[in-house]
């Protein structure tokens, strides 16, 4: 099973080339790079990223979004199974491998994302937010609803058959609507917890409320696109998420409830941008 990885990237040259050591380590024969430039300002800076890695292919696209940006890659990809990562991501060594061999035996993987040891709560506060997306759905079989970009696999017959959807302009509810349809399609994927992405995320406290707020309007469009009334989850799912915040520490259990605020102002936010005309 070859892999490919595809890592979109703007404007963030010091963890692309992070990114890019990391990947220059994956423990597997042959592993194709191709990294997407989403319209970096500064080109100088995105070479020098680049020369981390010299067998890296890198395209260019201009603002298109990071969905967008991940189907260029795809199509160029000539692995047998296409692993997406982030510009902000370190895989461990062993990450390429694993994802690959999963998911081409059931067509989707993906890994555990964890914070660095030395994460701000804002950062610990984002990846629990996260991890509660796809422990919460972690069936008995091991497969899940949903499954973060940044560490996922898909078979290339199947990246070809279910591209990212090019009308979420931003980072936000790409994922949990690709995964939708991955799930429908018969294709869940199939969570691989040794499959390990450290996201370095840079998130202080007015960064992450910005996130959160993207979020809530991109998981209101992914409502509006399958056509369901109800955006908000069940009240025992935030009970759970919750609980899973204040473990981590009362400033982070602060955090991830704010969240769920800003995350209702993102929500109304889209439904107003909506009854307003704007897409």
């Amino acid at each position: 099973m070859t892999p490919s990885v595809v890592v979109p990237t703007r404007d963030r040259a010091a963890g692309l080339a992070r990114c890019l050591d990391a990947l220059a380590k994956q423990q597997v024969e042959s592993l194709e790079v191709v990294v997407v430039d989403d319209g970096s300002r500064d080109r100088a800076a995105l070479d020098e990223a680049l020369e981390r890695l010299p067998t890296a292919r890198c395209l260019h696209t201009v603002g298109a979004g990071p969905a967008a940006a991940r189907n260029l890659g795809a199509r160029a990809a000539t692995g047998d199974v296409v692993c997406f990562t982030d510009d902000d991501c370190e895989p461990a060594p062993g990450w390429a491998g694993l994802l690959a061999t999963a998911a081409g035996e059931t067509g989707v993987a993906a890994g555990r994302t964890v914070a660095p040891g030395n994460a701000a709560t804002p950062v610990v506060a984002a990846q629990v937010i996260i991890d509660h997306l796809l422990l919460d759905s972690l069936g008995l079989d091991s497969t899940t609803t949903f499954a973060p970009s940044c560490n996922l696999a898909v078979s290339a017959e199947l990246a070809a058959r279910l591209p990212f959807d090019e009308r979420f302009p931003d980072a936000a509810g790409e994922d949990r609507e690709w995964s939708a349809r991955a799930v429908a399609a018969g294709a869940p994927p199939r969570y691989v917890r040794d499959a390990i992405v450290v996201h370095r995320q840079r998130l202080d406290t007015r960064g992450f409320v910005r996130q959160q707020y993207r979020y809530g309007r991109g998981a209101a469009r992914f409502r509006r696109l399958r056509g369901e009334r109800r955006v908000l989850s069940q009240p025992s799912s935030y009970a759970r998420l919750v609980r899973a915040g204040f473990e981590r520490g009362p400033r982070v259990g602060a955090l991830v409830v704010a969240a769920q605020v800003v995350t209702a102002a993102g929500v109304a936010a889209e439904a107003i941008s909506r009854r307003g005309g704007a897409g």
